[in-house]
Protein backbone atom coordinates (compact mmCIF):
# COMPACT_ATOMS: atom_id res chain seq x y z
CA UNK A 1 0.00 0.00 0.00
CA UNK A 2 3.36 2.27 1.13
CA UNK A 3 4.43 1.93 -2.41
CA UNK A 4 1.38 2.33 -4.81
CA UNK A 5 1.03 5.64 -2.70
CA UNK A 6 4.57 6.65 -3.04
CA UNK A 7 4.37 5.68 -7.01
CA UNK A 8 0.87 7.36 -6.92
CA UNK A 9 2.36 10.53 -5.48
CA UNK A 10 5.44 10.09 -8.52
CA UNK A 11 2.98 10.13 -11.17
CA UNK A 12 1.37 13.22 -9.25
CA UNK A 13 4.56 15.34 -9.31
CA UNK A 14 5.34 14.47 -12.72
CA UNK A 15 2.03 15.19 -13.63
CA UNK A 16 2.41 18.86 -11.86
CA UNK A 17 5.77 19.10 -13.41
CA UNK A 18 4.50 18.98 -16.76
CA UNK A 19 1.77 21.20 -16.89
CA UNK A 20 3.90 24.04 -14.61
CA UNK A 21 6.40 23.48 -17.94
CA UNK A 22 3.31 23.59 -20.16
CA UNK A 23 2.06 26.48 -18.62
CA UNK A 24 5.49 29.06 -18.38
CA UNK A 25 6.17 28.17 -21.81
CA UNK A 26 3.18 29.10 -23.21
CA UNK A 27 3.61 31.99 -21.15
CA UNK A 28 6.88 32.43 -22.55
CA UNK A 29 5.85 32.11 -26.27
CA UNK A 30 3.40 34.31 -26.35
CA UNK A 31 5.12 36.73 -27.79
CA UNK A 32 4.74 35.17 -31.20
CA UNK A 33 0.86 35.48 -30.81
CA UNK A 34 0.10 38.76 -30.40
CA UNK A 35 1.84 40.01 -33.80
CA UNK A 36 -0.82 38.04 -35.26
CA UNK A 37 -3.76 40.53 -34.26
CA UNK A 38 -2.60 43.46 -35.93
CA UNK A 39 -3.92 45.75 -37.49
CA UNK A 40 -5.51 46.13 -33.70
CA UNK A 41 -3.72 48.50 -31.58
CA UNK A 42 -2.89 46.94 -28.19
CA UNK A 43 -5.99 49.12 -26.34
CA UNK A 44 -8.45 47.09 -28.83
CA UNK A 45 -6.22 43.75 -28.05
CA UNK A 46 -6.30 44.25 -24.68
CA UNK A 47 -10.36 45.11 -24.33
CA UNK A 48 -10.88 41.69 -26.20
CA UNK A 49 -8.60 39.80 -24.21
CA UNK A 50 -10.41 40.93 -20.71
CA UNK A 51 -14.10 40.45 -22.96
CA UNK A 52 -13.25 36.74 -23.67
CA UNK A 53 -11.28 36.05 -20.72
CA UNK A 54 -14.43 36.09 -19.16
CA UNK A 55 -16.05 34.24 -21.50
CA UNK A 56 -13.91 31.48 -21.51
CA UNK A 57 -13.74 31.58 -17.88
CA UNK A 58 -17.63 31.56 -17.25
CA UNK A 59 -18.00 28.32 -19.12
CA UNK A 60 -15.18 26.59 -17.38
CA UNK A 61 -17.00 27.19 -13.97
CA UNK A 62 -20.04 26.50 -15.74
CA UNK A 63 -18.59 22.92 -16.01
CA UNK A 64 -17.07 22.48 -12.78
CA UNK A 65 -20.45 24.37 -10.85
CA UNK A 66 -18.29 26.41 -8.59
CA UNK A 67 -20.21 29.49 -7.90
CA UNK A 68 -20.76 29.94 -4.39
CA UNK A 69 -17.41 31.69 -3.98
CA UNK A 70 -19.12 34.19 -5.67
CA UNK A 71 -21.71 35.21 -3.24
CA UNK A 72 -19.27 34.84 -0.59
CA UNK A 73 -16.81 37.51 -2.18
CA UNK A 74 -20.21 40.06 -3.07
CA UNK A 75 -20.83 40.10 0.76
CA UNK A 76 -16.78 40.74 1.87
CA UNK A 77 -16.16 44.71 0.57
CA UNK A 78 -12.55 44.52 1.74
CA UNK A 79 -11.98 41.35 -0.26
CA UNK A 80 -13.93 42.95 -3.49
CA UNK A 81 -11.82 45.96 -3.47
CA UNK A 82 -8.88 43.57 -3.44
CA UNK A 83 -10.38 42.20 -6.31
CA UNK A 84 -10.61 45.66 -7.92
CA UNK A 85 -6.97 46.32 -7.38
CA UNK A 86 -5.79 43.20 -8.71
CA UNK A 87 -7.86 43.46 -11.94
CA UNK A 88 -6.47 46.91 -12.18
CA UNK A 89 -3.17 46.25 -12.26
CA UNK A 90 -3.36 43.48 -14.22
CA UNK A 91 -5.05 45.39 -16.96
CA UNK A 92 -2.17 47.78 -16.52
CA UNK A 93 0.16 44.87 -17.10
CA UNK A 94 -1.41 43.26 -19.77
CA UNK A 95 -1.41 46.37 -21.95
CA UNK A 96 2.17 47.62 -21.50
CA UNK A 97 3.32 43.98 -22.27
CA UNK A 98 0.74 44.04 -25.68
CA UNK A 99 1.84 47.28 -26.50
CA UNK A 100 5.58 46.29 -25.73
CA UNK A 101 5.42 43.36 -27.76
CA UNK A 102 3.84 44.57 -31.10
CA UNK A 103 6.14 47.86 -30.38
CA UNK A 104 9.81 45.73 -30.73
CA UNK A 105 10.45 45.41 -27.26
CA UNK A 106 10.32 41.87 -26.26
CA UNK A 107 13.63 41.68 -24.32
CA UNK A 108 12.60 44.53 -22.04
CA UNK A 109 9.62 43.47 -21.45
CA UNK A 110 11.77 39.70 -20.58
CA UNK A 111 13.20 42.18 -18.22
CA UNK A 112 10.66 42.93 -16.46
CA UNK A 113 9.39 39.46 -15.39
CA UNK A 114 13.19 38.64 -14.27
CA UNK A 115 13.12 41.32 -12.18
CA UNK A 116 9.66 40.57 -11.02
CA UNK A 117 11.09 38.17 -7.67
CA UNK A 118 12.90 41.00 -6.78
CA UNK A 119 10.90 43.67 -6.75
CA UNK A 120 8.47 41.44 -5.25
CA UNK A 121 10.78 41.07 -2.09
CA UNK A 122 11.29 44.57 -1.83
CA UNK A 123 7.39 44.89 -1.57
CA UNK A 124 6.99 42.71 1.00
CA UNK A 125 9.95 44.48 3.43
CA UNK A 126 8.23 47.38 2.78
CA UNK A 127 4.69 46.66 2.79
CA UNK A 128 4.79 43.46 5.02
CA UNK A 129 7.63 43.96 7.60
CA UNK A 130 9.20 40.65 6.28
CA UNK A 131 12.87 40.46 7.30
CA UNK A 132 15.56 39.34 4.65
CA UNK A 133 18.19 36.90 4.37
CA UNK A 134 21.67 38.74 4.15
CA UNK A 135 21.68 36.76 0.47
CA UNK A 136 18.57 38.12 -0.21
CA UNK A 137 19.28 41.51 0.35
CA UNK A 138 22.51 40.98 -1.09
CA UNK A 139 20.08 40.10 -4.46
CA UNK A 140 18.29 43.04 -3.98
CA UNK A 141 20.97 45.04 -3.96
CA UNK A 142 22.21 43.73 -7.09
CA UNK A 143 19.68 43.69 -8.96
CA UNK A 144 19.12 47.63 -7.97
CA UNK A 145 22.82 47.67 -10.10
CA UNK A 146 21.04 46.02 -12.95
CA UNK A 147 18.41 49.21 -13.36
CA UNK A 148 20.91 51.76 -12.68
CA UNK A 149 23.44 49.92 -15.50
CA UNK A 150 20.23 49.70 -18.06
CA UNK A 151 19.16 53.24 -17.30
CA UNK A 152 22.45 54.08 -18.30
CA UNK A 153 22.75 52.42 -21.40
CA UNK A 154 19.09 53.17 -22.39
CA UNK A 155 19.58 56.63 -21.27
CA UNK A 156 16.85 56.48 -19.23
CA UNK A 157 15.08 53.94 -16.56
CA UNK A 158 13.89 50.74 -18.26
CA UNK A 159 10.17 52.13 -17.91
CA UNK A 160 8.75 49.29 -19.55
CA UNK A 161 10.17 46.35 -17.69
CA UNK A 162 9.48 48.67 -14.08
CA UNK A 163 6.17 48.57 -14.95
CA UNK A 164 5.89 44.78 -16.23
CA UNK A 165 7.80 44.95 -12.91
CA UNK A 166 6.12 46.72 -10.46
CA UNK A 167 2.44 46.30 -11.46
CA UNK A 168 2.55 41.99 -11.54
CA UNK A 169 4.10 42.58 -8.17
CA UNK A 170 1.22 44.37 -6.80
CA UNK A 171 -1.26 42.11 -8.59
CA UNK A 172 0.59 38.85 -6.47
CA UNK A 173 0.49 41.26 -3.35
CA UNK A 174 -3.42 41.49 -3.68
CA UNK A 175 -3.95 37.93 -5.05
CA UNK A 176 -2.66 36.83 -1.95
CA UNK A 177 -4.81 38.85 0.68
CA UNK A 178 -7.84 37.52 -1.50
CA UNK A 179 -6.69 33.87 -1.21
CA UNK A 180 -9.22 32.66 -4.06
CA UNK A 181 -7.73 29.85 -6.04
CA UNK A 182 -6.34 30.88 -10.22
CA UNK A 183 -10.12 29.97 -11.80
CA UNK A 184 -12.07 31.80 -9.67
CA UNK A 185 -9.90 34.90 -9.11
CA UNK A 186 -9.56 35.13 -12.85
CA UNK A 187 -13.21 35.25 -13.10
CA UNK A 188 -13.71 37.62 -10.74
CA UNK A 189 -11.14 40.44 -12.24
CA UNK A 190 -12.79 39.72 -15.25
CA UNK A 191 -15.73 40.02 -14.28
CA UNK A 192 -14.93 43.29 -13.34
CA UNK A 193 -13.03 44.19 -16.45
CA UNK A 194 -15.91 43.27 -18.84
CA UNK A 195 -18.40 46.34 -19.27
CA UNK A 196 -14.93 48.70 -19.32
CA UNK A 197 -13.19 46.61 -22.05
CA UNK A 198 -17.08 45.94 -24.05
CA UNK A 199 -17.95 49.68 -23.95
CA UNK A 200 -14.36 50.44 -25.27
CA UNK A 201 -14.96 47.85 -28.14
CA UNK A 202 -18.17 49.50 -28.87
CA UNK A 203 -16.85 52.69 -29.11
CA UNK A 204 -14.12 51.82 -31.47
CA UNK A 205 -17.07 50.20 -33.33
CA UNK A 206 -19.25 53.53 -33.36
CA UNK A 207 -15.88 55.55 -34.35
CA UNK A 208 -15.30 52.81 -37.32
CA UNK A 209 -11.77 52.06 -35.49
CA UNK A 210 -12.41 48.75 -34.51
CA UNK A 211 -11.07 45.76 -36.23
CA UNK A 212 -12.84 43.16 -35.29
CA UNK A 213 -14.66 41.85 -38.11
CA UNK A 214 -13.35 44.24 -40.50
CA UNK A 215 -10.49 42.39 -41.11
CA UNK A 216 -11.93 38.84 -41.82
CA UNK A 217 -13.41 35.78 -39.78
CA UNK A 218 -9.25 34.66 -38.86
CA UNK A 219 -8.19 38.11 -37.43
CA UNK A 220 -11.92 38.21 -35.26
CA UNK A 221 -11.27 34.38 -34.51
CA UNK A 222 -7.85 35.31 -33.42
CA UNK A 223 -8.74 38.23 -31.42
CA UNK A 224 -11.46 35.61 -29.37
CA UNK A 225 -9.16 33.03 -29.10
CA UNK A 226 -7.18 35.48 -26.26
CA UNK A 227 -9.81 34.20 -23.99
CA UNK A 228 -7.97 30.92 -24.15
CA UNK A 229 -4.24 31.84 -24.55
CA UNK A 230 -5.26 33.81 -20.94
CA UNK A 231 -6.98 30.79 -19.77
CA UNK A 232 -5.55 27.57 -20.74
CA UNK A 233 -2.00 28.78 -19.76
CA UNK A 234 -3.21 29.59 -15.76
CA UNK A 235 -5.14 26.20 -15.82
CA UNK A 236 -2.19 24.31 -16.35
CA UNK A 237 -0.75 26.42 -13.93
CA UNK A 238 -3.15 25.60 -11.23
CA UNK A 239 -2.63 21.94 -11.83
CA UNK A 240 0.91 22.35 -11.12
CA UNK A 241 1.04 24.62 -8.05
CA UNK A 242 -1.30 21.71 -6.03
CA UNK A 243 1.33 18.95 -7.47
CA UNK A 244 4.93 20.42 -7.29
CA UNK A 245 6.54 22.03 -4.28
CA UNK A 246 6.92 25.64 -3.89
CA UNK A 247 10.60 25.53 -4.80
CA UNK A 248 9.96 23.81 -8.00
CA UNK A 249 7.17 26.17 -9.02
CA UNK A 250 9.33 28.88 -8.36
CA UNK A 251 12.10 27.62 -10.58
CA UNK A 252 10.04 27.26 -13.43
CA UNK A 253 8.34 30.72 -13.34
CA UNK A 254 11.88 31.70 -15.09
CA UNK A 255 11.06 30.08 -18.05
CA UNK A 256 8.43 32.12 -19.59
CA UNK A 257 11.12 35.51 -19.48
CA UNK A 258 14.11 33.13 -20.81
CA UNK A 259 12.03 31.92 -23.79
CA UNK A 260 10.83 35.57 -24.28
CA UNK A 261 14.14 36.82 -24.25
CA UNK A 262 15.76 34.27 -26.30
CA UNK A 263 12.68 35.07 -28.70
CA UNK A 264 13.48 39.02 -28.47
CA UNK A 265 17.15 38.20 -29.76
CA UNK A 266 16.48 35.50 -32.30
CA UNK A 267 13.68 35.86 -33.62
CA UNK A 268 12.54 39.62 -33.19
CA UNK A 269 16.15 40.03 -33.85
CA UNK A 270 16.03 43.03 -30.86
CA UNK A 271 19.82 44.45 -30.16
CA UNK A 272 21.90 43.99 -27.56
CA UNK A 273 24.41 46.49 -26.77
CA UNK A 274 27.03 45.57 -24.60
CA UNK A 275 25.46 47.55 -21.48
CA UNK A 276 21.95 45.74 -21.85
CA UNK A 277 23.80 42.28 -21.53
CA UNK A 278 25.82 43.85 -18.58
CA UNK A 279 22.16 44.74 -16.99
CA UNK A 280 21.01 41.29 -17.85
CA UNK A 281 23.82 39.46 -16.55
CA UNK A 282 23.65 41.52 -12.92
CA UNK A 283 19.56 40.18 -12.90
CA UNK A 284 20.90 36.74 -13.74
CA UNK A 285 23.56 36.97 -10.56
CA UNK A 286 20.89 37.92 -8.69
CA UNK A 287 18.68 35.90 -9.56
CA UNK A 288 21.18 33.03 -9.05
CA UNK A 289 21.96 34.08 -5.59
CA UNK A 290 18.05 34.19 -4.29
CA UNK A 291 17.64 30.74 -6.03
CA UNK A 292 20.67 29.30 -4.12
CA UNK A 293 19.90 30.76 -0.93
CA UNK A 294 15.98 29.34 -1.49
CA UNK A 295 17.10 25.62 -2.46
CA UNK A 296 20.01 26.09 0.76
CA UNK A 297 17.07 27.11 3.21
CA UNK A 298 14.70 24.79 1.76
CA UNK A 299 17.02 21.84 2.38
CA UNK A 300 18.06 22.76 5.87
CA UNK A 301 14.54 23.40 7.04
CA UNK A 302 13.45 20.04 5.93
CA UNK A 303 16.55 18.66 7.64
CA UNK A 304 15.28 19.92 10.78
CA UNK A 305 11.40 19.19 9.97
CA UNK A 306 12.51 15.49 9.81
CA UNK A 307 14.78 15.63 12.75
CA UNK A 308 11.76 16.85 15.06
CA UNK A 309 9.37 14.10 13.28
CA UNK A 310 11.92 11.24 14.06
CA UNK A 311 12.48 12.72 17.78
CA UNK A 312 9.05 12.94 18.26
CA UNK A 313 8.58 9.14 17.27
CA UNK A 314 11.38 7.83 19.13
CA UNK A 315 9.66 9.65 22.11
CA UNK A 316 6.08 7.69 21.37
CA UNK A 317 7.41 4.65 21.12
CA UNK A 318 9.69 4.55 24.28
CA UNK A 319 7.24 3.80 26.53
CA UNK A 320 5.99 1.51 24.67
CA UNK A 321 9.08 -0.79 24.57
CA UNK A 322 8.90 -0.73 28.11
CA UNK A 323 12.36 1.26 28.48
CA UNK A 324 12.12 3.37 31.96
CA UNK A 325 11.84 7.27 31.05
CA UNK A 326 10.20 10.10 32.09
CA UNK A 327 7.34 11.99 30.68
CA UNK A 328 8.38 14.57 27.75
CA UNK A 329 8.03 18.05 29.74
CA UNK A 330 6.69 20.72 27.96
CA UNK A 331 9.76 22.58 27.96
CA UNK A 332 11.75 19.49 26.30
CA UNK A 333 9.04 19.09 23.45
CA UNK A 334 9.67 23.10 22.70
CA UNK A 335 13.45 22.75 22.86
CA UNK A 336 13.31 19.10 20.57
CA UNK A 337 10.86 20.71 17.94
CA UNK A 338 12.96 23.59 17.71
CA UNK A 339 15.84 21.35 16.16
Amino acid sequence: MDAAAAEQSKSEQRTGLLNGIAAYGMWGLVPLFWPLLKPAGAGEILAHRMAWSLVVVGIALLVVRRWAWAGELIRQPRKLGLVTVAAGVITINWGVYIWAVNSGHVVEASLGYFINPLVTIAMGVLLLGERLRPVQWTAVAVGLAAVLVLAFGYGQPPWISLCLAFSFATYGLAKKKVGLSGLESLAAETAIQFLPALGFIVWLGVRGDATFGAEGLGQASLLAATGLVTAIPLVCFGAAAIRVPLATLGMLQYLAPVFQFLLGILYFHEAMPPERWAGFGLVWLALSLLTWDAVRTARVNAARLAAARGASAEGAVAPVAGRETEPMTPAAGREESAV
